[in-house]
């Protein structure tokens, strides 16, 4: 029996190595045995961004084009934009009727949101009830698993709560989504830090070599070591972390070694991840020169992804107001 898998990414800003680490290479494995369905949550962008809505159309489409260029496969998963189903809209409408408010003034990230993002005014019904957005986006496709790491746990539980409130209401529609525990690695950035739009630290899929290269240059590395003649501890450097992730086993054991030892100095140690990254990378520059050189293949891509996720949605959608006796 097929089981389905429900995903999306909010198109806050350009796609970075976190994105595909911590997510879209999780998602081309699940493609690989799953139904899936993959959307950019644009409206969800609004939740936090409604007063500069200049860029989203744009970052949208250039999501869209990362995922593809990084391997989502259309022949094997439904990619679509959550707008273009007006469905999401409509039982976020009818789900927000039901939930208590208490609900969501719970949800662990509703404060801290506020206070990590003090410039912008979140004292708002989007920013509060995206919990119900999110619910809704999830309920309407009724998948088995949702790929989630330990910190997004609360918000799959409450999309549980709100399926087993609205079924008690009226008749059993929604089925309880489990989750896909996943294991999302801590990329770090060029200042060490947690890679993340809103610290300006990020390397971007849609950066040139030469940017990567450049921004691979002015990484920050082991603090202690000021001199080349210094002995390093690899294990509280940044560029370490990229070793772990781009380069061979031998490569690895080699930089250890040579960073205890100063045998290496950081511009040579921050070459050599260079040349992994751009290894890795390099396929994906190319799909994504392909992919922008021939936008309608994308709008094909997403617009059959749309009637698919339509479908889906309708039927859900049927079935909802049949249960609460609604036209």
């Amino acid at each position: 029996m097929t089981t389905r898998v429900l995903s999306g990414m909010q198109p806050s800003g350009l796609m970075h190595l976190g994105n595909l680490l911590g997510a879209v290479e999780n998602w081309k494995a699940l493609q690989t045995q799953h139904e899936c369905f993959f959307f950019v949550a644009d409206w969800h962008a609004l939740s936090t961004n409604y007063a500069d809505t200049g860029r989203l159309k744009a970052f949208t489409q250039e999501l869209l084009i990362d995922w593809l260029a990084a391997g989502i496969d259309p022949n094997r998963a439904t990619v679509f934009i959550q707008s273009s189903v007006p469905e999401h809209a409509v039982l976020h409408l009818l789900l927000s009727m039901i939930i208590p408010i208490p609900w969501l003034e719970r949800n662990p990230t509703y404060k801290e949101k506020q206070e990590e993002i003090r410039e912008r005014d979140l004292s708002t019904y989007g920013f509060l009830g995206y919990p119900v957005l999110q619910s809704a986006d999830i309920l309407l496709y009724k998948p088995d698993f949702v790929p989630v790491g330990k910190d997004q746990l609360p918000h799959l539980e409450l999309t549980r709560e709100l399926a087993r409130r609205f079924n008690s209401l009226y008749t059993t529609v929604f089925p309880e989504p489990k989750e896909h525990l996943t294991q999302f690695p801590k990329v770090l950035g060029t200042d060490g830090r947690k890679m993340s739009k809103s610290y300006g630290n990020t390397i971007n899929l849609s950066d040139t070599e030469t940017e990567v290269r450049q921004k691979l240059k002015t990484m920050v590395t082991d603090p202690a070591r000021i001199r080349r003649t210094d002995k390093g501890n690899p294990d509280v450097c940044p560029v370490y972390d990229f070793h772990k992730i781009f380069s061979s086993e031998n490569v690895i054991q080699q930089v250890d070694t040579d960073c205890r030892t100063a045998a290496i100095g950081c511009i040579d140690c921050k070459r050599q991840v260079a040349d992994a990254m751009v290894e890795r990378l390099s396929p994906m520059w190319e799909r994504r020169a392909a992919l922008t050189a021939h936008p309608g293949q994308t709008q094909e891509i997403v617009e059959s992804g749309r009637q698919r996720a339509s479908s889906l949605a309708s039927k859900t959608m049927k079935e909802v107001k049949d249960a609460m006796k609604i036209l």
